[in-house]
């Protein structure tokens, strides 16, 4: 056979490097002379597109092009390309490339864009020809990215992602054709970085130590991937270290991604949460094109510590998905507790399934609760709600709520206490308004309550509340029987803040109640905020017989708060209402009392030294506890002057008793005290100091008959006793004055004697005068 020609050329060559050519025989058709001409044909263009590649990957060397290529991208993106290390091409049987070293800058300046330690990728030639890209290996190593959003408000990135104008072509365009396919070996990412900062706001976040590692990446074919990393973000605080397994197969036909498997698990710190532990397991299937998905046995759990108080939690969620636009679960169950200074609190919550359309939402058997526990008690909260909303007129209603209350301790009433109300609660966020209606039960008390709150920014908040009976007192704070009194604090500034903002009004009213040991019936209280100023009126109520007419002005809008109170008690026994309030039994008596005061001030003690007003009482058949005046004119001549103790045993009756204040800077002062019984008549003025908590008063009682003590000796009638009281409210002390009533005695005997006629009656009256004086000074 000829052997001339390029044909014969190529064969010498395939000699000279050790080929065996084994001719073909085909017989002597010319049928077969022409396929053995076509296979030796074709078999020499195979060895020329071998040699071909051959011929290149052993003379092109790319690394020659490093200052093209870092002059191109400095042309088109301003931005500096540096080439550390070689660049290596291969091109059969497999197209690849390695690179070494590589850095970019910034846009026009020196500071680095993205670098690179290495990476490697290859494809496998000739499935290219057949439109598939069947890769062996990508490899990443020590890839690193800064991005920067501007003052401007511009990311560094956004020149590199605008898009670039496409020329217009003539003609229609090409028609689309088949899809290429592709198979990944394996991808490895080791050692990247995620860099993000914004120069407004100062936030830095970043995701370092970013690892990758996959199996095969191909379509219906099964893999698996593993990727973890290390967040921290600057503000808020944070610094997690993340880990994500999972089997995955997609379907490119079906748009279909299927993870099964999932297994997340996040540790470290956020914000006040420290030794966070975070761990995600389930199944999802997604459909990116619709955005339907559906999710099986999902568990989220998380425990970790705010502060010294740990916490776990964990969610359960059997079944959830969204198809053809309906979003739908089942079975939610979330459990978990806190651990705090107060005790530990249990949480939970789980409904019973849960429809939308993406608009409008349903859900059944909605169930939260929270139960606390302490050493010497236990609470337990629940609600059972179904709930519904539209999402689009962001209207939601939970039209059927159950609260339920449990709790048991020695410090609760009857070391028990019970709950239930019943009704709902209505949300219309377009509008800013939600409003609820409830009636229940609260151990022996029926209420009904409505509220309703609008505006969220400055929200007005309207309620009127009904209770038919109250008993306030086994709630309050109470101090265990011969235990210590609390020590005493500094007083502390009254800060009201808080109330300038509060736009209120509301109408409570109760049938039956005790408050501080003081009984009330038919309690009203209305009270109005706005602007700062707090209003109660009425605040009315039957008590002690009689009935209380009063009104409270509190105005925080100043830079000093101030306080006017205006009250009148008619027709009430201030008797017990004293011994039941105050603790306190010195004065009995029914009658009326009025108030009108004002003050300012941000503490207690300033605003009791701060009163200015009036007060006036009224009050009939009565008496003042603690001192016998009578009993103690009969006893004038046995002594002298002398501060005694009140005696709760002994007391001065009366049948009136009028007296008017008027208040200055804490300082009640009256004058005109009258107070009459059938043989005396008392006067008296001074001082009750309402910021020191003290009394300094003078009483002057007349005697208007006779009253003769034990055999008829002592004769007193028309003296005057004055009787000073003084000291703190809560040690009263009272001075008979004896001096000042014997020089009344003395005085009242000489007018006697000298209005006797004759001289024989005068000398006699001489000489009862004489054994007069001699009896009140002996």
């Amino acid at each position: 056979m000829q052997e001339g020609g390029v044909l014969g050329r190529l064969l010498n060559t395939g000699r000279r490097a050790g080929w065996s050519i084994i001719p073909v025989q085909f017989g002597g058709s010319d049928m077969n002379k022409y396929l053995g001409y076509g296979l030796w044909t074709l078999g020499g263009l195979v060895f020329l597109a071998g040699s071909g590649l051959a011929y290149v990957a052993m003379t092109f060397d790319p690394n020659e092009y490093k200052p093209e290529i870092i002059r191109a991208v400095q042309d088109s993106t301003q931005r500096t390309l540096k080439i550390d290390g070689n660049i290596k091409l291969t091109f059969f049987p497999s197209l690849g490339a390695h690179l070494g070293a590589m850095t970019l800058s910034e846009v026009q300046s020196d500071e680095e864009f993205a670098a690179i330690k290495s990476a490697d990728v290859s494809l496998a030639l000739w499935p290219l020809l057949r439109q598939q890209v069947v890769v062996s290996r990508v490899a990443l190593n020590g890839a690193k990215l800064r991005v920067v959003k501007l003052r401007s408000g511009k990311l560094s990135v956004d020149d590199l992602l605008a898009s670039k104008p496409v020329a217009a072509s003539d003609g229609a365009a090409a028609p689309q054709g088949k899809p290429v396919d592709f198979d990944i070996a394996s991808v490895k990412v080791a050692d990247a970085a995620l860099i993000f900062r914004d120069e407004v706001t100062g936030m830095e976040a970043s995701v370092s130590e970013l690892n990758l590692v996959s199996g095969r990446i191909a379509d219906g074919v099964p893999g698996d991937i593993e990727l973890s990393g290390h967040i921290q973000l600057n503000e808020p605080k944070l610094d997690l270290s993340a880990r994500l397994k999972t089997k995955f197969q997609f379907d490119l036909k079906q748009d279909r991604q299927q993870f099964d498997g999932l297994d997340i698990q996040i540790n470290g710190t956020a914000l006040d949460f420290t030794r966070l532990s975070i761990g995600v397991t389930g199944e999802v299937e997604l459909h990116s094109a619709s955005g339907e998905f559906s999710a099986r046995e999902l568990k989220l759990t998380a425990v970790g510590s705010k502060g010294a108080d740990p916490f776990e939690m964990r969610l359960d969620l059997p079944g959830a998905g969204l198809l053809e636009q309906r979003l739908s679960a089942t079975g939610l169950g979330l459990n978990g507790y806190v651990t705090a200074a107060a005790g530990k609190l249990d949480v939970a919550a789980s409904f019973a399934s849960l429809e939308s359309n993406l608009r409008q939402f349903r859900i059944t058997g909605l169930v939260l609760s929270a139960g606390m526990k302490q050493p010497a008690q236990a609470y337990d909260l629940k609600l059972f709600a179904t709930a519904n909303g539209n999402i689009e007129t962001r209207q939601y209603n939970l039209p059927d709520m159950k609260i339920s209350l449990s709790a048991i301790g020695d410090q609760l009433p009857g070391n028990a206490l019970k709950g239930e109300l019943n009704g709902g609660v209505q949300a219309d966020l377009k509008r800013q308004s939600v409003q609820a209606n409830f009636a229940g039960k609260l151990q022996q008390s029926q209420l009904k309550a409505k509220a309703a709150v609008n505006n969220f920014k400055s929200p007005r908040i309207r309620y009127d509340i009904e209770i038919d009976q109250f008993d306030a007192d086994p709630y309050l704070p109470k101090t265990a029987a011969g235990s210590e009194p609390y020590p005493a604090t500094p007083e502390q500034t009254l800060n009201l803040d808080f109330l300038k903002p509060l736009n209120l009004d509301g109408s409570l009213r109760i049938g039956a109640l005790k408050v501080l040991n003081v009984k009330m019936n038919r309690l009203r209280a209305d009270l109005k905020a706005k602007g700062g100023v707090l209003r109660l009126a009425p605040f009315n109520a039957n008590l002690y017989q009689g009935n209380l007419a009063s009104e409270l002005e509190l105005n925080v809008s100043r830079a000093v708060p101030q306080l006017a109170i205006k009250a009148e008690l008619g027709g009430v026994e201030i008797g017990p209402l004293l011994n039941d309030s105050l603790q306190m039994d010195f004065l009995s008596g029914k009658g009326n009392v009025a108030v009108n005061v004002v003050t300012q001030g941000d503490r207690a003690s300033i605003l009791k030294k701060g009163l200015n007003g009036k007060l006036s009482l009224n009050l009939a058949d009565g008496a003042v506890k603690g001192i016998n005046l009578a009993k103690s004119v009969r006893d004038f001549g046995k002594g002298t002057d002398r501060t005694q103790g009140a005696n709760n045993e002994e007391k001065t009756d009366f049948s009136e008793m009028k007296a008017s204040f008027k208040i200055a800077n804490g300082v009640a002062h009256n004058d005109d005290l009258l107070m009459k019984s059938p043989f005396l008549r008392v006067g008296g003025k001074g001082d009750i100091n309402l910021g020191n908590e003290s009394l300094d008063y003078l009483v002057k009682a007349t005697i208007t008959g006779t009253s003769k003590g034990q055999g008829g000796k002592d004769e007193v009638g028309g003296l005057t006793v004055p009787v000073r009281l003084s000291g703190p409210f809560t040690a009263l002390k009272y001075k008979l004055e004896f001096s000042a009533m014997a020089s009344d005695a003395v005085k009242q005997k000489l007018r006697s004697l000298m209005q006797q006629p004759g001289g024989e009656a005068n000398s006699g009256a001489e000489d009862q005068l004489k054994q007069g004086l001699k009896r009140l000074f002996k």
